[in-house]
């Protein structure tokens, strides 16, 4: 492997130690539900998703499922993770 790829794996490493490197500005993707497919986007500050609980609450399953993989680079609010927190330790 030539040296030059090798410090470029190196430094991929220490840049994935440090997520507040990343800042999420758009992000589209298909998720796969139990009952359909559904189109999640994520655009100037705000996500949406195309099944029908969504648009009447802000949040959702997918949403929620979506941010929790994306983990510390996952944009938008998560302050659904509190409650989940609070639920779990009732």
């Amino acid at each position: 492997m030539q040296s030059s790829l090798i410090g470029k794996i190196q430094k991929a490493h220490l840049y994935a130690q440090e997520p507040e490197r990343v800042e999420v500005v758009e992000f589209t993707a298909k998720f796969r539900g139990d009952h359909d497919s559904y189109k999640l986007t994520y655009r100037e500050g705000q996500w949406t998703c195309t099944c029908g609980f969504n648009p009447l609450w802000g949040v959702c399953s997918h949403v929620m499922a979506t941010q929790r993989l994306m983990g510390p680079i996952g944009p938008g609010e998560q302050g659904w993770l509190a409650m989940e927190d609070n639920t779990a330790r009732a």
